[in-house]
């Protein structure tokens, strides 16, 4: 067996790097446990309303026999459609996640840290009738799981995807922006004004983005990022060097948050 990589690292095109945890073959078991559960049930169901028509046409002899070898077909049919559907569906409308995964918090994305696409979706989707065997007890989708470095099974190889484990996070506190200490740039609201008339929504996510991640990056990487970003808004609203001179690029990056968050705050 290889051994086991328990978390997947991502590198956005800023330079932020991130790690997320790799789902377990256990939570899969158990999140296909649910899945299973709830397909059986819409099979029932579905099974009882063909039956009831079936019943309901025997009272003509000729148009009993045809419900007969109708519902039997389309039983298969449906059992196939029910078990392969419910996946497609689901994962591509909860983006990446079925019943069961959204129970057991996981969700299904591309192996380079991308968001899941509806051929990958259709493509693992369709492998489960591999991984299924023998039979119906996902013993060569189990196998793989077990043999894999990072847990995939045979669809999510064919699909280029992985089952991660989501963890939750609490949204990013403003407050400590907004109260930040030392922000020279408070000093001239005019300049201030300027600079949130100049920044768009995308710009100020991605300072907020860069001041609650700073602490995932890697050194070189952190200190590249806010370079870059100090050096694009300092072109935004250029500030006297009284107030920036002897500020570092992130410390410069943190009063442009707490200058464009602070309005939206009072």
């Amino acid at each position: 067996m290889l051994s086991k990589t328990t978390t997947l690292t991502v590198r956005t095109p800023e330079g932020v790097t991130f790690e997320v945890p790799i789902a377990s073959p256990f939570s899969r078991c158990l999140a296909l446990a649910l899945d299973t559960v709830l397909i059986l049930a819409i099979t029932i169901i579905l099974a009882q309303i063909v039956g009831a028509l079936s019943v309901a046409a025997s009272a003509v002899p000729v148009l009993g026999r045809v419900m007969t070898d109708f519902g039997s077909g389309a039983m298969i049919v449906m059992q196939f459609a029910i078990s392969i559907g419910y996946g497609m569906v689901t994962e591509w409308l909860w983006s990446g996640r079925t019943l069961g995964k959204r129970m057991m918090g996981l969700r299904v994305i591309d192996e380079r840290g991308l968001s899941l696409g509806l051929k990958q979706v259709i493509i693992r989707n369709l492998f489960r009738i591999l991984d299924m065997l023998p039979s119906t007890f996902y013993l060569l989708g189990g196998l793989s799981c077990f043999l894999t470095k990072r847990c995939q099974r045979l669809g999510d190889i064919a699909a280029g995807t992985l089952v991660i484990r989501e963890v939750e996070s609490s949204p990013p506190s403003f407050e400590e922006f907004v109260r930040a200490e030392r922000n020279s740039f408070s000093t001239l609201p005019h300049l201030e004004a300027r600079l949130r008339q100049k920044t768009s929504p995308e710009e100020a996510r991605l300072v907020i983005d860069a001041m609650t991640r700073r602490d995932e990056l890697d050194p070189r990487a952190r200190l590249d990022l806010f370079a870059q970003l100090a050096g694009h808004f300092r072109e935004k609203a250029e500030f006297p060097d009284e107030i920036t001179i002897g500020l570092s690029d992130e410390q410069y990056v943190r009063n442009v948050a707490a200058t464009l968050f602070h309005r939206a705050s009072v």
